[in-house]
């Protein structure tokens, strides 16, 4: 369950940093983007190509409840991916920066729950959470220090 969650959540986090490529941003701020985007999009291929191994579904149950072990969906409003979309340009760093920080912190809280106590018992699985775990927090401490 816990990559059946992680992969929209990082194909969310890919449709956000590719705003980025089309806008005035600094240029410490775009390449961090562009790295979130390939590694999210070579996680989001291994997860696929686990799930199948695994003949497991790649899509989950669309139950809220089936997701209460894992801490619930930790997606971003898709009201706040569309208004950073139409964000006018000199706006838009700061939401991006906001934006990104929340959805990037989201996907720390879920690897966390597949690494916790109740967490999950495939070892690929668990060593990709904690990968997660030490890529976004990285990342968030990044995006926290970008002045805007």
């Amino acid at each position: 369950m816990f990559l059946q969650m992680l992969i929209p959540q990082n194909e969310q986090g890919i449709e956000i940093v590719r705003l980025a490529s089309a806008r005035p941003l600094p240029a410490g701020l775009k390449e961090l983007a562009a790295a979130i985007e390939v590694t999210q999009k070579t996680e989001v291929e291994d997860m696929r190509r686990w799930l199948r191994e695994w003949n497991q579904p790649e899509t989950m149950a669309m139950d809220p409840q089936a997701h209460a072990g894992h801490g619930g969906m930790k997606m971003t409003s898709p009201d706040l991916v569309g208004a950073l979309e139409t964000a006018p340009d000199g706006e838009f760093t700061r939401r991006f920066l906001d934006v990104l920080t929340g959805q990037q912190q989201g996907a720390v809280e879920l690897a966390q729950t597949e690494n916790g106590t109740a967490g999950g018992v495939n070892a690929q699985a668990r060593d990709l959470a904690r990968r997660v775990i030490e890529s976004r927090t990285a990342e968030v401490k990044q995006l926290l220090n970008t002045k805007t």
